[in-house]
C-alpha cells in the first residue's frame, strides 16, 4: 500500500509517502460524537484515512444526524462498530434539580469495552504498512486509549469538546481564583461543581487519573480568532505539549450538494418565505429536557414576543436514541393553531447548521453546547443564551461578555429560577426587535467573516490545521 499525502493548500505543506493513519475515539454523547466526525472529514480531505469507532448504535446515531455532508460518500474515512455489552437506557428526568442527562452515563461506562477492539485495531494498520496511527481521543475517552502509547509507531491527541474559555475558566478556579489578565470576565461565573451531577464527576475523576499519561498535544474545536486570549492561556497550562485551535470542524460553507439530504425539510422550505434575520431558531441540543413548566413559559414567550420562530420540542437523548420511545412533551391547548404562519414547532430531528445557515435566521436561542455555539458563530447568528448544565453556563459568558454577541435569559449559577415567559418575551424582543439586538447581529456577522477568513478557502481550516497535519504526518 503505498499512499501519498499532499494538502489542498496550494503547495504549503506537501508530505509524500507519509503512510500515517488516524483513529477516531468519540465519546458516544451525540455533540461529542458531531466534532469529532468533522474532524474526520476535515482529516480525510488531506487524503488520510481515518477509522471512525464506536459502539453500532452510536456510529449509526453519528451517522443519521450529521449536517453538511454525507459520510457514507466520503473518500477515506471508515468507520468500526464494536460490540459494547448491553448498558441501561433510562428516559430523561425533565424534572430533575440538575439538568446533567445523568441518563447517559451507564452508555459512558460501557465504552471502557472499546479499550482492547481499538488497540487491536491500531496494531492492525499498523500492520498494513502504515508508518504511523495516530489516535485522537475524546478527553472523556482516556480510558479507551490508555494503552496506545506503549504500542510502537502509535500517538495520541486529545480532543476537548469544550471551549478553551471554559478550559481556562476551570483551572482558574481549582487555583483559588487568582486575578491575572483575561481573568477578569470569570468574577460572576457559576460554580463548576454545581454544573454537573456527583455521577459525572466521578466518571470525570477516572478519567483525569489518566491525564498527562497519554497525550502528546491537546486539539480544540476552536478558532484564535474566537478565544485567542484563553488559547494562549490554556497552552501555558500543559506542560509544553503542542496545541492546535483546528476549529470550526462543521462546513463553512454549505453547497447545494450540502443541502441535498435535508432540502425538502419543512424548516429549510418555510424559511426560504420569510425575510432576511426574521426568524429566531430555539433549540436547547441533545442533552436537555425541559420541564412542563418550562414549556408553558417558553411557549408563551415565543407566542407574546410577536416575532417568527422555529422551535425544536424534543427531549434530550437516551443512551440508545434508537430504543424505545420519547416522551411527547405538552403545550397549551390550541397553541400551534395560534401561531400557525408565524412559528414552527419541530418534533424530531432538525438540520440545525442548514437553519443557522439561512439568510431569514437571525437569532438563536441556545442552551450554549459548544458544539451549537460554533455552529452558530461560523453562520454568524447571535444567541439568547439559557445555558442548562456542564460547560455551558461558562460558554454562555464567553458569547454574551467577552464576543458581545448575545444576551442571557437567565444567569448559569442560577439554574433554580424559572425563566418566566417575560422573560422570554423580552429577550426574543431584544435581539430581534431592536437596536440592541441589530448591534449584536452585526457582531456576529462580522466575527463569522474572520473565521472564515482565518480558515483561508472555508472548508480546510487555515494554518493550524496545516500545522498539525503537518505534525502528525512528519
Amino acid at each position: 500500500m503505498a499512499e501519498n499525502y499532499t494538502t489542498k493548500r496550494n503547495g504549503q505543506i506537501s508530505v509524500q509517502d507519509a503512510q500515517v493513519a488516524v483513529v477516531m475515539v468519540p465519546l458516544s454523547a451525540q455533540g461529542h460524537l458531531n466534532q469529532l466526525l468533522h474532524l474526520s472529514r476535515l482529516i480525510t480531505s488531506y487524503n488520510i484515512p481515518v477509522h471512525y469507532v464506536g459502539a453500532t448504535t452510536h456510529i449509526r446515531q453519528a451517522k443519521f444526524r450529521v449536517h453538511g455532508f454525507d459520510p457514507g460518500t466520503a473518500k477515506n474515512l471508515y468507520f468500526h462498530e464494536f460490540p459494547t455489552p448491553p448498558f441501561e437506557n433510562p428516559p430523561p428526568n425533565p424534572n430533575a434539580s440538575n439538568k446533567f442527562p445523568n441518563q447517559l452515563i451507564p452508555s459512558f461506562y460501557a465504552t471502557i469495552h472499546l479499550r482492547e477492539p481499538v488497540c487491536s485495531l491500531v496494531r492492525q494498520l499498523l500492520g498494513a504498512n502504515h508508518r504511523r496511527v495516530i489516535v485522537i481521543y475524546d478527553s472523556m475517552m482516556s480510558w479507551v486509549v490508555e494503552d496506545v502509547p506503549a504500542i510502537p509507531n502509535a500517538e495520541c491527541y486529545c480532543f476537548n469538546s469544550i471551549s478553551a474559555f471554559h478550559t481556562f475558566s476551570c483551572i482558574w478556579e481549582s487555583r483559588g481564583k487568582p486575578l491575572q489578565a483575561g481573568t477578569e470576565i470569570f468574577e460572576d461565573i457559576s460554580s463548576n461543581e454545581n454544573c454537573a451531577t456527583p455521577e459525572l464527576w466521578e466518571l470525570w475523576s477516572k478519567q483525569k487519573s489518566l491525564e498527562g499519561k497519554i497525550s502528546s498535544g491537546e486539539l480544540f474545536n476552536s478558532s484564535r480568532v474566537i478565544e485567542g486570549l484563553y488559547l494562549d492561556l490554556v497552552a501555558k497550562e500543559i506542560n509544553g505539549l503542542n496545541l492546535w485551535a483546528i476549529g470550526p470542524f462543521n462546513p463553512l460553507l454549505l453547497t447545494e450538494q450540502n443541502n441535498d439530504s435535508n432540502k425538502c425539510h419543512k424548516t429549510l422550505d418555510w424559511l426560504d418565505k420569510q425575510e432576511p434575520d426574521s426568524v429566531i431558531y430555539v433549540s436547547f441540543g441533545t442533552s436537555t429536557s425541559l420541564s412542563n413548566e418550562e414549556i408553558e413559559q417558553l411557549a408563551i414567550g415565543l407566542e407574546k414576543s410577536l416575532q417568527k420562530f422555529i422551535w425544536v420540542l424534543r427531549d434530550a437523548d437516551k443512551g440508545d436514541v434508537f430504543a424505545g420511545e420519547e416522551r411527547r412533551a405538552w403545550l397549551p391547548e390550541g397553541y400551534e393553531e395560534r401561531i400557525k404562519g408565524r412559528g414552527i414547532i419541530v418534533r424530531d430531528w432538525a438540520p440545525q447548521l442548514e437553519i443557522l445557515a439561512h439568510p431569514s435566521t437571525g437569532g438563536f436561542m441556545s442552551h450554549c453546547g459548544w458544539n451549537s455555539c460554533m455552529e452558530s458563530i461560523s453562520m454568524g447568528v447571535p444567541i439568547a443564551a439559557w445555558p442548562m448544565h456542564s460547560d455551558q453556563p461558562r460558554n454562555s459568558q464567553l458569547v454574551t461578555k467577552f464576543l458581545k454577541i448575545g444576551l442571557n435569559l437567565r444567569h448559569g449559577a442560577r439554574q433554580d429560577e424559572l425563566v418566566t415567559s417575560e422573560i422570554v418575551e423580552n429577550a426574543v424582543r431584544t435581539l430581534m426587535a431592536s437596536p440592541e439586538g441589530g448591534e449584536m447581529r452585526k457582531r456576529a456577522s462580522e466575527l463569522s467573516v474572520a473565521v472564515k477568513q482565518s480558515v483561508m478557502d472555508g472548508e480546510g481550516n487555515g494554518t493550524e490545521m496545516d500545522s498539525f497535519i503537518a505534525h502528525i504526518t512528519r
